[in-house]
């Protein structure tokens, strides 16, 4: 099966080569993908002192941080890389673990190159996020005795179908994985359908509902408003990581609220900010005055007036404007996607109105709605409701943020949980190492 898999991955590569060229936030580390590490790193790495965390891309590599930090403080003689492969992963792991953790691209699944880069790297663990199986590095890492670690895993509806038609492929694959650490009881048994050792799968939580909470100082928040050029009479309207189809229901939902809130600006953040001036287009198509954050002027407290879209075409800004928002609506979630990340909003005491598609948060969608910190709607119609009910009873709209934020903290803990299972696992290959060193006097320490 691996014979297979390898020969239609070879077949493929003009194919994968081309696409990667093509997507401008995976071009820049092509050659690292395919093995070329820098200089001098596999000399680096001789001590084997390496622990190398995989997070995907900017989403997946925030929900890590507080893993990660909390590894650089249990073991600060070790070394700790981030891989990711997109340059929007890159940029977040060096924004926000400076210092902690170094960046690498993940290399393409082709044999010859993760046996060159684990051969490079050698790390002493492998943790990778949220259910990326690939075959050959997994299968290479455990040829090498690097233990490897699934952590914040969640295997999606659509994705489980897939696996499903290959599931004795995928069981092979998932027999290397020395320990599955699922978000949901429906992620463990999707992962035990699969073909995973239930003595090796346990449920941890989401790493996602330990990133920072709390409102940030007033300073803080006068800040924001002054960049976006608010009055202090105006109300944000948030709508977070969206995508094409959705974003004509949101400036639908916007003109109509506009009839009884007219102070109410409403910001967009495209999932791909490189969609920035097409969405501009659409935006100035449906007669609303548009501004990007980019050309906002610096300090613009008070320099626009009148309802007006403001496009969010920076990163890292999203998160921390969700706390300047009235009203908030996470994206992804009305067209087939999955839903992004509703506790960002929650996080900051926020009401979150979402679609009906968040498979990829469905337990924390459903937590949302069950505890009273979260809303979903079908439509354009639907979410304008919905909006406007709770800008007309803001005893509600607070009430909701509250019990949002309250099931954040109820739900910490899940970075501890597997910091503790990964220094168990550290623990256990050390002394197994050791072990095997005293028996094999020429094995090299």
């Amino acid at each position: 099966m691996f014979l297979l898999y390898n020969i239609l991955l070879t077949l493929a590569l003009p194919v994968i080569l081309a696409v990667l060229l093509a997507k401008k936030r995976c071009r820049l580390g092509l050659l690292q993908r395919l093995g070329c590490l820098p200089k001098g790193l596999a000399d680096e790495c001789r001590d084997g002192r390496t622990i190398w965390v995989h997070a995907v891309s900017m989403g997946e590599a925030t929900a890590v941080v507080p893993l990660v930090q909390q590894l650089k403080a249990r073991y600060p003689q070790d070394r700790i890389f981030v891989s990711t492969v997109t340059e929007t992963g890159k940029e977040t792991v060096l924004r926000l673990l400076e210092g902690q953790a170094r960046h690498l691209y993940f290399p393409l699944d082709f044999p010859w190159i993760v046996g060159r880069v684990l051969d490079a790297v050698r790390p002493r663990v492998f943790i990778f996020v949220e259910t990326e199986l690939w075959p050959n590095f997994l299968r290479e890492a455990a040829s090498r005795g690097v233990p490897t670690v699934l952590v914040n895993g969640r295997v999606s509806t659509d994705s489980f179908q897939g696996y499903l038609r290959l599931r004795p492929f995928f069981q092979r694959v998932l027999q290397s994985v020395t320990l599955c650490s699922m978000q949901s009881d429906r992620d463990v048994e999707r992962i035990v359908s699969l073909g995973a050792d239930p003595n090796r799968v346990v449920r941890t939580g989401n790493l996602k509902f330990d990133q920072a909470v709390g409102p940030l100082p007033a300073t803080s928040n006068r800040i924001a408003r002054t960049d976006l050029g608010l009055h202090p009479q105006e109300e944000l309207f948030i709508a977070g990581s969206t995508h094409p189809v959705e974003e004509d229901a949101v400036l639908d939902c916007y003109r109509r609220l506009l009839e009884n809130a007219p102070s109410l600006v409403l910001i967009m953040a495209p999932r791909h900010i490189e969609r920035a001036e097409a969405l501009v287009g659409a935006v100035k198509a449906r007669g609303f005055v548009v501004l990007r954050r980019t050309t906002l002027p610096a300090a613009a407290e008070g320099s626009f007036t009148g309802p007006r879209v403001i496009i969010l075409d920076t990163r890292g800004e999203l998160a921390l404007l969700y706390r300047e928002a009235t009203l908030v609506f996470v994206g992804g979630s009305l067209v087939r996607v999955g839903g992004h990340n509703p506790l960002e909003p929650a996080a900051c005491g926020k009401a979150v109105v979402f679609g009906p598609h968040m498979d990829h948060f469905a337990e924390v969608g459903d937590l949302l709605i069950r505890q009273g910190g979260g809303l979903q709607v079908t439509n354009a119609q639907e979410m304008a409701e919905t909006m406007g009910g709770l800008l007309k009873h803001r005893e509600r709209l607070q009430q909701m943020g509250k019990a949002a934020y309250e099931l954040v903290l109820a739900n910490q803990g899940a970075m501890a949980r597997n910091a503790g299972l990964i220094a168990r696992i550290l623990g256990e290959h050390s002394a197994i190492s050791d072990q095997q060193s005293a028996q094999d006097p020429k094995a090299e320490r």
